[in-house]
């Protein structure tokens, strides 16, 4: 394999099939040389042509090796036999991650390996570290952690979800076919108008990124949409990373802005960690900011390098 820097496309085994990646290589690349490594982990409802295509060259930029890749049944990645796309089970994207470890210790050029998780990718990246000690820092910007706290609070909300995503996995079950939903309502149609008229936290900020007409919408980013698979709550509604945060050893940093609604996620999270940790916090940027908002990235990769380099 013949690697040049800047975006290469790679491909990786994770059960038994092989995940589509973007290996991002910092300029002046020489595979005789060792490079510190970070394996991305993107946010709900994301493909890697999203905040792996944004922050993969912005670290690379910063001297590292990135890899960013689409999960088990996500964009480029296939879905295993039998089942269906659009899939992102939150316990596959886990072993995925510990498989992009595997992966990135094949490579010769790879040094000490770092996760970076954004949004639901720091849930992700906090939950595989707690096991895998491959990865010896671990970085989590507007992380969803602590999620909990986001998801059941209230209780018959979480429930109404569960039952729909119940008789979701039984309709699958019975049919043999997929049964795709609109999990955050937005749909690959909708107005922003239309969208904001539902009073739904961070509309506006959400239709900025993931709407028809936003930066990263469906029809922008290549096999991008935001219809997914109906049971796929099942498995989200559970946040493994906060109930082992006081186990997790690795240096953390946690990068957040405590103004957005999310911000208990990584509110609570750090308040249970018991490692090095470190924790940055910018007033002036909300949650969806960092995914793509140039000063709110800069800051947020900025930060991380400076953590992974110490």
């Amino acid at each position: 394999m013949t690697l040049k820097a800047g975006k290469n496309s790679v491909t990786f085994k994770s059960y038994g099939v092989d995940l589509a990646g973007d290996l991002y290589l910092p300029e002046g690349f020489d595979p005789s040389k060792k490079y510190k490594t970070i394996v991305g982990a993107s946010p709900f409802p994301q493909v890697k042509g999203q905040i792996p295509a944004t922050y993969g060259p912005e670290m690379a930029a910063r001297g590292f090796i990135y890899l960013g890749f689409d999960y088990l049944g996500m964009g480029d990645s296939p879905a295993l036999p039998g089942e269906f796309m659009q899939s992102r089970y939150n316990f596959r994207l886990i072993e995925n991650t510990w498989d992009a470890v595997s992966y990135l210790g094949t490579l010769p050029f790879v040094d000490e390996i770092y996760g970076l998780g954004v949004c639901q990718g720091g849930q992700t990246i906090a939950s595989a570290a707690v096991t895998d000690h491959r990865i010896k820092k671990i970085a989590m910007v507007s992380g969803m952690m602590a999620s909990d706290a986001f998801q059941w609070t209230d209780r018959d909300m979480a429930h109404q979800i569960i039952a729909a995503s119940n008789a979701s996995m039984q309709k699958q079950y019975e049919t043999g076919e997929a049964d795709y939903v609109w999990p955050i309502v937005l749909n690959d149609d909708m107005t922003r108008e239309e969208f904001n008229a539902l009073g739904i936290p961070m509309s506006d900020d959400t239709y900025n990124y993931y709407g028809k007409d936003g930066v990263a919408g469906p029809g922008k980013v290549k096999n991008f949409t935001l219809e997914h698979i109906g049971d796929q709550p099942m498995q989200s509604l559970f946040s493994i990373c906060e109930h082992y945060a006081d186990k997790i050893t690795q240096p953390s940093l946690t990068i957040y802005s405590p103004t957005a609604v999310t911000a208990i996620c990584s509110i609570n999270f750090v308040e249970k960690l018991t490692n090095d940790h470190k924790e940055l916090t910018f007033d002036e940027f909300s949650h969806v900011d960092f995914y793509w908002k140039p000063e709110a990235v800069k800051a947020s990769c900025d930060a991380t390098a400076e953590f992974f380099n110490a």
